[in-house]
């Protein structure tokens, strides 16, 4: 019951808003993160013994595609706010196939590159400290978010550095509720000040993401967020 006491006492010293400012310190302050524009990330996926290149391309709140090579083949999923596409003609598929309205818009709010904790009441989001809870041996801060259209998810926040280790996402597929997990690690701070996770896994990935280059605020030609097949 003390330590059920003690765990309470700690979580109440720190508010919401303390955890998440802290938070979005820790990824390079709100300032810089407000500035964040587009993003391009490149790196590979290790999976069967392959190393698969996965490049990243987005647009705050607007658009995100992801280029995925397999065995010399090009593969690329498309999110925007309003429509996507997948092609994988490493599965046989000749054209694009459009992305299912439900699930276009789950993905709508994921679009937010600067982070869903950044402003979250202004963009209409509801976020909850729920406690502690245990990842891995770390007693992280629980925080619950529901975006304006209704996305669930969950951030364990690491009290030692603030960052987000591990990250649920409450999606639907095929009228059924699933739970989605994705654990992030090797935090790094690049020259222009802003820190992002160089190894990512889960989340629907075959296996661990390291990424290798993080470009911040390129040009991107946005016809990339079109189909071409």
């Amino acid at each position: 019951m003390l330590l059920a006491l003690a765990s309470v006492l700690t979580v109440k010293s720190q508010t919401l808003d303390e955890v998440i400012d802290k938070n979005l310190a820790a990824m390079g302050g709100k300032e810089k993160l407000l500035q964040l524009n587009t993003i391009i990330m490149e790196g590979s996926v290790s999976f069967n013994g392959q190393n698969i290149p996965v490049k990243t391309t987005q647009v705050n709140n607007k658009a995100l595609r992801m280029d995925i090579s397999i065995n010399g083949m090009a593969n690329y999923i498309i999110q925007t706010k309003d429509s996507g596409w997948m092609y994988f003609p490493i599965q046989g598929q000749k054209k694009a196939e459009a992305t299912p309205p439900a699930v276009v818009k789950e993905g709508a709010d994921e679009l937010d590159i600067q982070s869903v904790l950044l402003n979250y009441k202004d963009k209409g989001h509801t976020v909850t400290l729920v406690g502690k809870d245990d990842v891995d041996g770390t007693e992280c801060f629980k925080i619950k978010v529901t975006t304006k259209s209704g996305l669930e998810q969950t951030f364990f926040i690491d009290p030692a550095n603030y960052y987000i280790i591990k990250a649920t996402t409450k999606t639907k597929a095929n009228g059924q509720e699933q739970e989605q997990t994705q654990m992030f690690s090797n935090y790094t701070k690049l020259d222009n000040g802003y820190v992002f996770p160089f190894s990512m896994s889960g989340g629907g990935l075959p296996g661990e993401l390291k990424i290798t280059k993080v470009d911040v605020n390129p040009k991107i030609d946005e016809s990339i967020f079109k189909p071409s097949n």
